[in-house]
This record gives structure tokens, C-alpha cells and sequence, in this order.
């Protein structure tokens, strides 16, 4: 999940400028060539929250494969990590209801102000008892800082240099989004996903 979160947040990093507005809203020509020098870096958080509800309709134990069909007639297969030990009290029939959170924060610095590096924390929060229906909630947290290295002539797209090196091209797709931001900028990703499963018996007709 770790994992994911880095890539989640250095994708979505394109996506979550597009939403920014630098622009000074003073009316006042003087006050507008002001605020173009005090005027604060960007910064926007977006969250989505994905609902699934999904019937079992057979197990596989051997190979830890559950086949489940949503609300919409759909079928699909999930594999149960290690971390399932509860996967035999599962049976054909029962309701999986499953809650994902995702978040994403984009925050711009000046030089030298930002946190350096990156940090991340993954944490099981609760699991079930030995004899119950699988379920439990999974979180996972991860930050990483990045520096503007270049900004393309038409402010097209940002090249981004992350902590360890490595260089990452963001595509922009509103160019007056990019005003207030210069290279040498320091960004601050934090992506965060919660993961919720809840299996229950099914009802009975």
C-alpha cells in the first residue's frame, strides 16, 4: 500500500494544479501588481470515497481466490492476502461491503521552507477475531517533498526532481495555474488510502 500511495501521489500531481487558482482578486490595477509579489503559493487537497457492495459467489481456499458479484451484475475475483485468517469462515452467499478513502495534498513552498525527504506510515488499525467473519481496516500514509526543477517555455508541463534523486515530468494542463510558481519551489505530496472490508452472513430468505 506504501507503494501505491507514492505512485498515487506523483500521478495525481497534474491533476491537482489544474484546480489551483493564483490569481489576485483585488480590482485595483496597483493592488493586482502587489499581490503579484506577496501573493501565496499553492496548495489543494482532493478526496474520493469508493463504496462496493458485493455478494460471494465461490471460494477458492487452495488458492485464496473469492469470486464476488456486485449491485450491477458484475463479476470479479479478489485474492486474500496472509493476512486473512478468517478466509474459511467466508461461505457462498455472504455480503462483502468494502470502503476505500483516497487523498491527495499538494502544498508549494519557497526555497528552503518545505520539509525535506520523505516519510510514510502504514498502520493495520483492526482485525478480525479467530472464528469471525474476515474483516478489518487497513491505512496507509505517505509524504514525500519534491523541488521544481524546470518549467517548460509554454507552462506545459513541470520537472519535478524527488528526494532521492529521481526526475518526474508533470503534464499541466492550465498553464495560468503556474504564476506564482517558480523553479527552486519546493512541493509537498501527501497521498493517503484507507482500506475497509466487512463480510456478513447472508440473509437469510
Amino acid at each position: 500500500m506504501k507503494r501505491l500511495a507514492v505512485v498515487l501521489a506523483v500521478t495525481l500531481l497534474a491533476a491537482s494544479f489544474t484546480t489551483v487558482s493564483i490569481a489576485a482578486t483585488d480590482s485595483a490595477p496597483a493592488a493586482k501588481k502587489k499581490a503579484a509579489h506577496t501573493a501565496k503559493k499553492p496548495s489543494v487537497k482532493k478526496e474520493r470515497t469508493t463504496r462496493i457492495t458485493a455478494t460471494v459467489e465461490a471460494i477458492d481456499l487452495d488458492t485464496r481466490v473469492v469470486t464476488l458479484r456486485d449491485t450491477k451484475d458484475n463479476l470479479f475475483d479478489i485474492t486474500a492476502g496472509p493476512q486473512v485468517t478468517n478466509l474459511p469462515q467466508v461461505k457462498v452467499g455472504d455480503q462483502v461491503e468494502i470502503t476505500y478513502y483516497q487523498s491527495i495534498a499538494v502544498q508549494v513552498f519557497k526555497p528552503g521552507e518545505a520539509p525535506q525527504g520523505s516519510a510514510a506510515t502504514v498502520a493495520t488499525e483492526r482485525l478480525a477475531k479467530p472464528g469471525e467473519k474476515p474483516s478489518g481496516i487497513a491505512g496507509a500514509n505517505v509524504s514525500i517533498t519534491a523541488t521544481v526543477e524546470s518549467i517548460s517555455p509554454q507552462k506545459t508541463s513541470v520537472t519535478l526532481k524527488l528526494a532521492d534523486g529521481k526526475y518526474k515530468v508533470v503534464k499541466i494542463e492550465n498553464k495560468k495555474n503556474l504564476d506564482n510558481v517558480k523553479v527552486g519551489d519546493e512541493v509537498v505530496i501527501t497521498a493517503t488510502e484507507t482500506l475497509a472490508v466487512a463480510v456478513k452472513p447472508a440473509v437469510k430468505k
